[in-house]
C-alpha cells in the first residue's frame, strides 16, 4: 500500500510568482512519472493543475490559518518554502521536508525588526524538519554559514535540489498586445521590482546605449517603485522604459522569444529562474556576480563587476560582441544548460528524497 504525501503549494495563489512556477512544474514532473507514492497538494484549487493521475486537492481557505489541516492520514509532509504559515506542527511518526530558497533577509539592508521576524518564520518552519533542501548550493552554504541564528534537528538531512521549470514545446510565440518596442533592441528583465533586484541600475545601463528596457513584474515596494519611475523621468526615459505586470506565460515567453538580451542585476538571489528561462530561448545573459547566480550562468552568462554606468556599457558591448560572434553555437550551448534545470529532475530528486525519508 502506497504511503500518503502532503505537498504544501500554497503560494499558488500567486500563480505569475517563481515559487508559483516550481510548485507547477513539481506537480507535473510528479504527474508524468510512475510515483511510489500518493500525493495531496494542499493549495488554491483553481491554481492548482489538473493531472493525468488521481491526485487530490485540500482546497486552501484563509482561515486554514485559524483551523489548521488535519494530516493523520500522511507520513510526510512537504513545505515548498521557508516561509509557509502552514504545517507548523506535525505528527510523531510523520516527517517533513521543507525547502529554503533562499536567506535573503540577511542581506538586503533588511531592517533588524525584520531580520528577527523573519528569522522566527523560518525557524517555524524548519525546527521539526527530518530534511531542508536548498535551491542551490550558494543557499545551502549561507544557511551553514548563519546555522547559528538557527534550531535543526542533530539528525536533519541537509540536501540541494535545484529548482526545476516547466519550459514551452514551441517558440514561435504571439502576442495579444501591439508593444510598440517590439522592434526595437530591447534589454528584458523580470522578476519583482524590489531593492534587492537591483533594476535600477538598468536606467543607467540604458541612458548610455539605445536600448530600450522592458521590465515584467509581479508586484512592487511601493518605495522603490517611486524612485525607479522618478529616475525614469529625471534622465528621460519615458518612450524607452516598458513596465508590464502580471503578463501570462504566453506573452512572457513571447517577450523572450523576441529580446536582445536578458540583464538581471540581482543583489540577492537563491536560484534565478528567469535567467534560466533566457537561457532555453538561446538569449545572451548578463547578471550580476552575487550570490547563486554565477551558479546558475556558468561559464556562458556574462558579469556585470560593478554597477557603474560605464562598467556596465563595457560589459554589456563586450558580452553582445562575443555572442554575436558564436550565435549558433551560444544558441546550443545556452539551450542545453537550462535543461540541466528541468522540472522532472527536480520530481526524481524529491521523491528519491521522500523515499529516503520513508524507508
Amino acid at each position: 500500500m502506497k504511503k500518503n504525501i502532503l505537498i504544501d503549494v500554497e503560494r499558488l495563489k500567486y500563480p505569475h510568482s517563481g515559487i508559483a512556477n516550481v510548485c507547477v512544474a513539481l506537480i507535473k514532473g510528479l504527474d508524468e512519472k510512475l510515483c511510489r507514492f500518493d500525493y495531496a497538494f494542499f493549495g488554491p484549487k483553481k491554481n492548482i493543475p489538473s493531472t493525468q493521475k488521481f491526485f487530490s486537492i485540500i482546497s486552501w481557505h484563509f482561515w486554514h490559518k485559524f483551523f489548521p489541516v488535519n494530516t493523520n492520514r500522511f507520513s510526510l509532509i512537504h513545505v515548498t518554502h521557508q516561509l509557509s504559515d502552514y504545517f507548523h506542527s506535525i505528527n510523531k511518526n510523520q516527517r517533513k521536508v521543507v525547502t529554503l530558497h533562499d536567506l535573503n533577509f540577511l542581506h538586503d539592508s533588511s531592517s533588524e525588526k525584520k531580520i528577527r521576524k523573519s528569522i522566527r518564520k523560518v525557524q517555524k518552519n524548519i525546527d521539526n524538519a527530518d530534511a531542508i533542501v536548498f535551491i542551490s548550493e550558494f543557499v545551502m552554504n549561507d544557511f551553514l554559514k548563519n546555522k547559528h541564528l538557527f534550531k535543526v534537528k542533530d539528525e536533519v538531512k541537509f540536501q540541494v535540489i535545484y529548482n526545476g521549470l516547466l519550459f514551452p514545446e514551441r517558440k514561435d510565440f504571439q502576442s495579444r498586445q501591439q508593444y510598440n518596442f517590439i522592434n526595437k533592441r530591447y534589454i528584458l528583465n523580470i522578476g519583482v521590482l524590489f531593492p534587492k533586484k537591483n533594476q535600477e541600475v538598468l536606467l543607467d545601463l540604458i541612458s548610455a546605449n539605445d536600448r530600450d528596457l522592458v521590465l515584467v513584474t509581479s508586484s512592487a515596494k511601493s518605495d522603490y517603485k517611486e524612485r525607479f519611475l522618478q529616475k525614469i523621468k529625471d534622465l528621460k526615459l519615458e518612450n524607452r522604459v516598458h513596465i508590464l505586470e502580471n503578463i501570462d506565460n504566453e506573452e512572457k515567453y513571447y517577450l523572450l522569444q523576441n529580446c536582445e538580451s536578458y540583464c538581471h542585476p540581482s543583489l540577492a538571489e537563491g536560484f534565478g529562474i528567469p535567467p534560466v528561462e533566457a537561457m532555453f530561448f538561446g538569449k545572451p545573459v548578463f547578471l550580476s556576480n552575487l550570490t547563486s547566480l554565477p551558479e546558475i550562468g556558468g561559464d556562458l552568462a556574462f558579469y556585470f563587476d560593478d554597477f557603474s554606468t560605464e562598467a556596465m556599457c563595457n560589459s554589456y558591448e563586450s558580452g553582445m560582441k562575443i555572442y554575436n560572434q558564436h550565435l549558433d553555437d551560444y544558441n546550443d550551448k545556452l539551450k542545453n544548460r537550462a535543461m540541466k534545470f528541468g522540472y522532472t529532475e527536480m520530481a526524481v530528486a524529491y521523491e528519491k528524497l521522500y523515499e529516503s525519508l520513508l524507508s
